[in-house]
């Protein structure tokens, strides 16, 4: 993805699976202090669009594919906790 920045444009890889409110940081492309010296980094946040207006093809797409994944929530990133993972590891030791 191309990301607008004070000198131009960079592009910026976005891994598969990225969720949103995901940050990358763009090192010395943000911006430069007051009193001199390089550029700061430039943040950027990642927003996830969900689609609308889908077409009955679409849907049944999207219905074919929720089915696929039932039973099966390793591929959801909110399926376990925060405590769930402090549980798993003192249980571990």
């Amino acid at each position: 993805m191309e990301i607008p920045t004070l000198d131009g444009r960079v592009k910026l890889k976005i891994p598969e699976g990225t969720q949103t409110g995901k940050q990358f940081r763009i090192r010395g492309k943000g911006v430069a202090p007051v009193r001199g010296g390089g550029a700061g980094d430039l943040m950027c946040r990642v927003a996830v669009e969900t689609p609308v207006n889908l077409g009955r093809r679409q849907r049944e797409l999207l219905e074919e594919f929720r089915s696929s994944l039932e039973g099966d929530d390793s591929h959801s990133p909110k399926t376990t906790g925060f405590f769930d993972g402090v549980k798993r590891f003192f249980g571990d030791l």
